[in-house]
């Protein structure tokens, strides 16, 4: 069932929300999103045409965190409420299927992933724009959610047509019955036709970039393991890792221990494959110590790893590596190259 809230009715929703969870949404600045802490009020509130410059992933794998205090067996747990996380996009959902399989699949659970995926309420939105670097649909995805969010947002004149997802999402609408209304036939088809002319927007990229469909990648990695495109695609990267730090879906990182007199600490932080020490190991040794073997992995492991052991492929079309790195490579443009090279 789809519910229709209009704008005073969704603060008033976004309201009960705060009594229990720390809201976290989009904010528009020099004309880009950033997830910022929320006013509860829901007086400022707008779910961003498009996804975010910072991924979603940081909500639940922190860019630096605490995982062993002192000497404990027990894992330094944060007592902070529970977030509530507003306008995430589909290219950001899709993370949650790489990110859940690192984190949180059969052999081990991370406590702290674990924790904040369980706890954390997710109201995503649909994308209302696209940016000229969106390829979404290259891997059959849309520029609006079709799961893995508690409650869906699609904005139409006067409010938000709102879907559930969850149990805690319908909850949530239980909260507010007397704003929350069953949406009307015209206001789901007026959703549907938005989600329609955003769709064809992201289909007319991949045409302006010739951008393969993800069928079209298929075993490629694995053919052209030593051409020349990698180490012709390598000659402008600085290794600076923002590609690594800006996606949705990568994941590694490096344990390292703080102490001190009082106190003695043992930290995880993001690292990046594109790092020259990232693959070294003791005694020196190094498997990738060309720059264009550790820009061939990352390749590797989006097109060819991912999908072969988990059926997706561990790229989202989110084009945020594209707008963050400074040395212009294109990861429309390699997949071009990896899908027409003979």
């Amino acid at each position: 069932m789809c519910y229709f809230f209009a704008e005073h009715g969704f603060g008033a929703l976004l309201r009960a929300a705060a009594e229990k969870y720390d809201i976290f949404g989009p904010a528009q600045r020099e004309g880009r999103g950033v997830y910022t802490r929320l006013s509860s009020n829901g007086a400022t509130f707008d779910t961003g045409p498009v996804r975010t410059v910072d991924p979603l992933k940081a909500f639940f794998f922190k860019p630096r965190e605490c995982v062993a205090d002192g000497f404990s067996a027990v894992p330094p747990l944060s007592e902070n409420p529970p977030l509530c996380v507003v306008g995430v996009k589909a290219c950001d959902l899709k993370g949650f299927r790489i990110q859940d399989f690192v984190f949180a699949g059969d052999e081990f659970r991370d406590p702290f992933y674990s924790r904040a995926r369980n706890e954390t309420l997710i109201i995503s939105s649909d994308c209302t724009s696209a940016l000229d670097t969106c390829f979404c649909e290259a891997f059959d995805d849309r520029p609006y959610p079709r799961g893995d969010f508690d409650l869906n947002l699609s904005p139409v004149d006067g409010g938000y047509v709102v879907e559930v997802g969850s149990e805690k999402g319908a909850a949530l609408i239980a909260s507010c019955p007397d704003v929350a209304q069953e949406a009307t036939q015209g206001q789901t088809e007026t959703r549907d036709r938005q989600r329609d002319e955003v769709s064809a927007r992201v289909r007319q990229n991949l045409k302006d970039y010739r951008v393969p469909r993800h069928d079209e990648l298929a075993g490629r990695v694995e053919r052209h393991y030593d051409s020349l495109i990698w180490k012709d695609e390598a000659a402008t990267c600085v290794e600076c890792g923002a590609c690594n730090t800006i996606c949705p879906t990568c994941h590694c990182f490096f344990l390292y221990d703080q102490k001190n007199v009082a106190r003695m600490a043992r930290f995880r932080a993001w690292d990046s494959c594109l790092m020259k020490g990232f693959a070294r190991v003791a005694g020196g040794a190094n498997p990738r110590r060309e720059l264009s073997e550790r820009l061939r992995n990352r390749f590797e492991k989006k097109f060819s790893f991912f999908p072969k052991v988990t059926g997706e492929y561990a790229c989202t079309g989110c084009g945020r590596c594209i707008s963050a790195c400074p040395g212009k490579i294109d990861i429309r443009r390699v997949m071009k190259r990896l899908a027409e090279h003979v």
